[in-house]
C-alpha cells in the first residue's frame, strides 16, 4: 500500500498485527475509539484510505479476527460507517463471516438493538453481501421455530433473536421476498406453534407480535396473520413492530477506482429511497339528494312515557336445593343467571344445608356451562367452588383431587381444579374474626357507664380507662391493631387437599399426560403444591408433606420446561420455610443434601435467570437455616 507521498510502497501487516494484540487482550474501546472516528473521516471522500483501512482489518491473524471484528461492529455510529471500513471482509475472510453471521446472532444475545441493526445493514448494503443477508434471515427463522430452542433458552435470546428477524425482513426488496416468500412462510407457522405452546406468558406474547409482523411483510397481497388474542402494547411491542417499518438511513460509500468490483458493487448499493408522490385528482363531491325518509315527519307522534318503568328482576332462589334444580334442569333464562350470581353467598349464609348435597353441587359447579353472556361468569363460578369447599372440606376436596386425575375432562376443568383447591386452602388458613369489632386505628371504644348500672365491681377498670382517655402522651410507641385469631381449619384436612394430587402424576391417560404434551398442567400442579405446602405451615402433617414433595420435585429437577422447573423450585422454597427447622434436620436430611447440589447446578447452569434466581434464594434459605441450628445451645 502506497502511504508515502513520494510514491513508494510499504506494509501495514504490523499494524494489523499490533491492533490484532491489543484487541485480544480486551483494550478494544481505548483504541477503536480513537481509531474508528479518525478512519471516519478519512475514508469519507478518499478511495486510497478506504482500501488502507480495508487492508488493515484484512490482514489481521484469524486467531484476533473476533475481537477485532466485535470491536468494529460495536463502535462504528452507522452501517454505512462499518461498510467503509471493512469492505466485504466477510465474504473474504471465513473467520469473520462466522462472527458476523452465527456468533454475533445466534451464539450469543447481549449487544443491543443498535449493533444488530449496524451489522444486519452491514450485509444489506453490498451485492456480494446480501446473499449472506438472506441465509442469515433462514437460519434465524430456522432457530426461532425450533422447539428445543424455545424450551432451553432464555426469553431474552428469544427477543434477540425475534429483532434481528424483523431487521432483516426491513431490508429485503420484494423479489427478494417473492423468492423464497413460501419457506419464510412454512417457518413462521412452526414459530408460532413452538412459542404459542410455551408455558411462559412472555414467550408467547413475543411469539405473536414477531409472528404477526412477518406476515405483515411477506403477506402484501394476501389476508394477513392477526391473533384474536389481544396483547398489551407496551414498549416492548411498540419497539419490536418500529423494526419492521422503520430502516435506518444508509449512504452509498465510495469505492477506488481500480478496484475489479467498483461499478457492479457501486450499482447494487442502495442508495436514498426517493419516494415519488403521484398527485391523484380529488373525486368530485356529489351533492347529497334529498332522500324520502327526510320528507315523511315523525314528529307529530307522541313517545310513551317510560319514566316509572322498572325492569322486572328475576328473584333468585333462597335454598340450595331450589339452586340444583335450576342449575340443572331450568329452562329460564333469567331465572339461570340470578341463581349463578347469588350462589355464593348463598352457600356462606347456610354452610349447614350446603353439607347435605355438598359434592353434589359441586360436580353441577364443576361441570357448568355458560348459558349466556354473564359479566365475570368464570369468577362467579370458582367463587361458588371454593364457597362450597370451604363448608365442606373433605368430601368435596376428596371429589376434585379424584377428578383431576380422571378421564373426560378439559385441560381447562383441571387447571380449574387446583386454582380451587389453592384459594380454599387459603381461606382455611386464615384466621376468622368471630365477632369482635375491628378498629383500624388502633384504638378501643371509650367505656360508657349506662345510668343504674352495677359497675361497683368494675371500679378499677372504669377509672384506669377515663384515665388513660384524658391522659396526653407525647411519647408513646406506635399503636398496634389486635389481630384476628383463631384455630387453623386448614390443619386438619391440609392432607386431604395435598396427597391425592401428588399420587398419579406419572400415570399417563388416554386424553392426559403430564409428563408428555400436557405439561402446562404439570406446571400448574407444581406450583398448586408449593402453594398448598405454604399454606400447611403449624400444621399436624406439615413434615411428611415436606419429604413427599421433596421426593416429587427430586423426580422431575430434570424437565425442560422452564416454568415446571420454577415451580420446583418455589416446592422446595415452601418446604424450607413451613417445615420446622427441627424436623428437616430429623427427617429429610438426605433430600436437602441431595436438593442442595443440584441447586447448585441449577443456579450456574440454567439458561432461565428466574430459575437461576429462585435457586439463588434456596440456597441462601438453606444457608440461613443451618446458622440457626448452629447458634441452637445443644
Amino acid at each position: 500500500v502506497c502511504l508515502i507521498p513520494g510514491g513508494l510502497d510499504c506494509s501495514i501487516s504490523f499494524v494489523s498485527h499490533v491492533l490484532g494484540k491489543v484487541c485480544v487482550h480486551g483494550r478494544q474501546k481505548e483504541i477503536l475509539s480513537v481509531l474508528i472516528p479518525r478512519l471516519t473521516d478519512l475514508t469519507k471522500s478518499d478511495c486510497i484510505w478506504q482500501r488502507i483501512c480495508w487492508r488493515l482489518v484484512e490482514c489481521v491473524p484469524d486467531r484476533w479476527m473476533e475481537a477485532v471484528v466485535l470491536g468494529f461492529v460495536q463502535t462504528a455510529p452507522r452501517a454505512d460507517v462499518l461498510s467503509r471500513l471493512l469492505g466485504n471482509l466477510v465474504v473474504k475472510n471465513k473467520k469473520a463471516q462466522f462472527v458476523v453471521t452465527q456468533k454475533m446472532l445466534l451464539l450469543q444475545y447481549g449487544y443491543t438493538t443498535a449493533v444488530l441493526q449496524n451489522l444486519l445493514g452491514y450485509l444489506a448494503l453490498d451485492s456480494l453481501r446480501r446473499a449472506l443477508l438472506i441465509k442469515v434471515l433462514k437460519e434465524l427463522l430456522e432457530t426461532w421455530g425450533s422447539s428445543s430452542a424455545v424450551k432451553h433458552s432464555p426469553p431474552e435470546q428469544q427477543q434477540y433473536i425475534g429483532k434481528a428477524i424483523l431487521i432483516c425482513l426491513s431490508h429485503l426488496k420484494e423479489p427478494e421476498i417473492e423468492s423464497c416468500r413460501q419457506e419464510l412462510l412454512t417457518s413462521m407457522m412452526e414459530g408460532v406453534k413452538c412459542h404459542l405452546d410455551s408455558n411462559l406468558p412472555r414467550i408467547r406474547r413475543l411469539g405473536m407480535i414477531v409472528a404477526e409482523s412477518i406476515s405483515s411483510k411477506i403477506n402484501t397481497d394476501g389476508p394477513i396473520l392477526k391473533f384474536q388474542l389481544k396483547y398489551e402494547e407496551d414498549d416492548e411491542a411498540r419497539e419490536l413492530k418500529s423494526l419492521l417499518v422503520q430502516a435506518p438511513p444508509f449512504c452509498v460509500a465510495p469505492s477506488p477506482p481500480d478496484d475489479d468490483r467498483t461499478e457492479k458493487a457501486d450499482a447494487a448499493l442502495p442508495g436514498v429511497l426517493e419516494s415519488n408522490k403521484k398527485s391523484h385528482p380529488a373525486a368530485p363531491v356529489k351533492p347529497e339528494e334529498e332522500s324520502d325518509a327526510e320528507l315523511d315527519s315523525d314528529d307529530d307522534l307522541i313517545p310513551y312515557d317510560m319514566s316509572e318503568d322498572k325492569e322486572l328482576k328475576t328473584k333468585a332462589p333462597v335454598y340450595i336445593r331450589d339452586c340444583i334444580e335450576v342449575l340443572t334442569g331450568s329452562e329460564d333464562v333469567d331465572k339461570w343467571e340470578a341463581t349463578v350470581k347469588a350462589l355464593e353467598s348463598l352457600v356462606r349464609k347456610n354452610p349447614a344445608a350446603t353439607r347435605e348435597v355438598s359434592v353434589e353441587l359441586a360436580k353441577i359447579i364443576l361441570h357448568l356451562e355458560e348459558k349466556t353472556c354473564i359479566e365475570g361468569f368464570a369468577e362467579l363460578r370458582q367463587r361458588a367452588q371454593v364457597a362450597i369447599l370451604t363448608a365442606d372440606p373433605i368430601p368435596v376436596a376428596k371429589y376434585l383431587t379424584s377428578q383431576f386425575y380422571s378421564l373426560n375432562y378439559s385441560l381447562r376443568q383441571r387447571v380449574d381444579i387446583l386454582d380451587v383447591l389453592v384459594l380454599a386452602a387459603q381461606e382455611l388458613s386464615c384466621p376468622k374474626s368471630q365477632g369482635k369489632t375491628k378498629h383500624p386505628d388502633g384504638q378501643k371504644p371509650c367505656i360508657q357507664l349506662l345510668p343504674g348500672s352495677d359497675s361497683s365491681k368494675d371500679w378499677r377498670r372504669i377509672v384506669d380507662e377515663r384515665i388513660k382517655s384524658k391522659t396526653r402522651r407525647f411519647a408513646t410507641g406506635r399503636s398496634q391493631v389486635e389481630r384476628a385469631s383463631g384455630p387453623n381449619e386448614f390443619n386438619s384436612v391440609a392432607g386431604h387437599f395435598f396427597f391425592p394430587l401428588i399420587q398419579h402424576f406419572d400415570r399417563p391417560l388416554t386424553t392426559f399426560d403430564l409428563l408428555g404434551e400436557d405439561h402446562f398442567v404439570l406446571g400448574r400442579l407444581v406450583h398448586a403444591l408449593a402453594m398448598l405446602m405454604y399454606l400447611a405451615v403449624n400444621t399436624a402433617a406439615v413434615t411428611a408433606m415436606g419429604k413427599a414433595l421433596l421426593e416429587f420435585v427430586w423426580a422431575l429437577r430434570f424437565h425442560t420446561d422452564s416454568y415446571v422447573r420454577q415451580g420446583l423450585l418455589s416446592c422446595i422454597s415452601s418446604v424450607l420455610l413451613s417445615v420446622p427447622a427441627e424436623c428437616l434436620l430429623e427427617d429429610v436430611t438426605e433430600e436437602l443434601l441431595e436438593a442442595q447440589s443440584w441447586l447448585g447446578d441449577v443456579m450456574e447452569k440454567d439458561p432461565d435467570g428466574d430459575c437461576r434466581r429462585l435457586a439463588l434464594q434456596n440456597l441462601l434459605l438453606m444457608e440461613n437455616l443451618k446458622k440457626k441450628l448452629q447458634t441452637v445451645p445443644s
